[in-house]
């Protein structure tokens, strides 16, 4: 037997060895038992997998099974229960059907109503679209005639002589609006001549107290009616200023005929006649002054409106002069029945005396046959003689008649 040695060198290798033999062993026998529990694993699952299909397949058998069963009892107790309740069901279907046959009724009775009316509504509508359409179809051949008739009267407005025809028949309408016919004279009846020159005015007004008005007619249209009708704005504009000034030139052409010196009963002023609110109101709008520059040439410038009021109250100074003359003459017939009514008194008066010197000589012959002759007429009916009429009585007259005293009724 050999003596062990003890060896320090021997001993510092020795122990690292063993250490890295015993790890290896360890990992050598958990790589073994690792490897031995994998399988195992798959084993455990390879069985259970089995074991849920055969449970999965011997459920699913039962179920089926158990399904069929209960299906078949299901669908006969169904079957039962379907043909009492379609039986139940039959009879109160009935008696609902009455129920709801009886509440529709109304409903059926007032659709019905309904829709006759709206059948009639509907015939009505037709008729009245009918007649609307027809009226539509009139207006628009109005409304054409009117818009051709409208273009015919702007085309005779652009002659002179129509234009000035159309001043004169609307002064004279305005005139016999105004009531002042038999106090006004036209063009065709007043003219006068001074120095070879005629001067004919549109109208003349008489007024009381042997005055008269001057008036003549101007229809400064051309300019108008072409801004009328203008494309744009500035044509309109130019051709509304071209109409002030041919206001403003009739001005000074009328001014320059001083027909205040014509007509010695005028005032010094003349009246310019436009036919239209309109024409004046446009010249206006372009050159405000132009009423002071015509009252400054002893013009002024009237149209409808203002001429029929200074009209009217020419009129009411006719009427006035007319009050005063009826009243001169009112005086005159107050004299006149007064003298004949004095005459007819005196003459009444002397019928009275008349008459009372009648019932005077009345009285005294009723005095005296009832005084002479009747006593002796009743002895006749003492001595027996009868008449068929017996005498009636004589009545005086008392009353005598008045006596009429002029100034006083007594």
């Amino acid at each position: 037997m050999n003596s062990f040695t003890y060896d320090p060198a021997y001993l510092t290798i020795g122990l690292p060895a063993a250490a890295i033999g015993l790890l290896l062993g360890v990992l050598i026998a958990w790589l073994i038992g690792k490897s031995r529990h994998k399988r195992m694993v798959e084993e455990r699952e390879s069985a259970f997998e089995l074991a849920n299909a055969k449970l999965t397949q011997t459920f699913t058998e039962l179920s089926n099974r158990s399904l069929q069963a209960n299906s078949d009892t299901f669908l006969k107790l169904a079957e039962q229960k379907l043909e009492t309740h379609q039986e139940k069901a039959k009879g109160e279907l009935g008696e609902r059907e009455k129920a709801v046959e009886a509440l529709v009724k109304p409903i059926r009775d007032a659709l019905e109503a309904s829709q006759k009316q709206i059948a009639e509504l509907e015939k009505s509508r037709s008729e009245a679209y009918g007649g609307i359409k027809s009226q539509l179809e009139e207006m628009q051949l109005s409304q054409k005639s009117l818009k051709q008739e409208t273009q015919n009267l702007v085309n005779a407005l652009r002659r002179p002589e129509v234009r000035g025809r159309w001043g004169e028949i609307t002064l004279r309408r305005l005139v016999e609006l105004a009531g002042m016919v038999e106090h006004c004279d036209f063009v065709e009846q007043v003219h006068t001549e001074t120095d070879g020159q005629v001067f004919r005015p549109d109208m003349v007004v008489r007024m009381p107290d042997q005055r008269e008005l001057v008036v003549d007619v101007k229809t400064p249209l051309d300019a108008y009616l072409a801004a009328a009708e203008a494309p744009d704005d500035a044509q309109r504009q130019l051709g509304l200023e071209r109409h002030a000034k041919n206001v403003r030139a009739h001005i000074r052409m009328l001014a320059s005929k001083a027909y205040w010196n014509q007509f010695e009963e005028s005032p010094e002023f003349v009246i310019l006649f436009i036919p239209g609110d309109q024409f004046l109101s446009a010249a206006l709008n372009e050159e405000p002054d132009l009423i002071e520059y015509a009252l400054s040439k002893q013009i002024i410038l009237a149209t409808p409106t203002s001429f029929v009021a200074l009209l009217k109250a020419v009129a009411y100074g006719w009427r006035q002069l007319a009050l005063a003359d009826n009243a001169k003459e009112i005086r005159v017939l107050a004299e006149d029945l007064y003298s004949r009514l004095a005459t007819f008194v005196t003459h009444m008066n002397k019928v009275g005396r008349q008459l009372g010197s009648s019932v005077e000589s009345y009285n005294r012959a009723v005095g005296s046959l009832e005084r002479s002759v009747l006593p002796g007429a009743r002895k006749f009916v003492e001595l027996g003689v009868h008449s068929k009429k017996e005498m009636e009585k004589l009545e005086s007259l008392e009353p005598v008649p008045r006596t009429m005293i002029e100034g006083n009724d007594s």
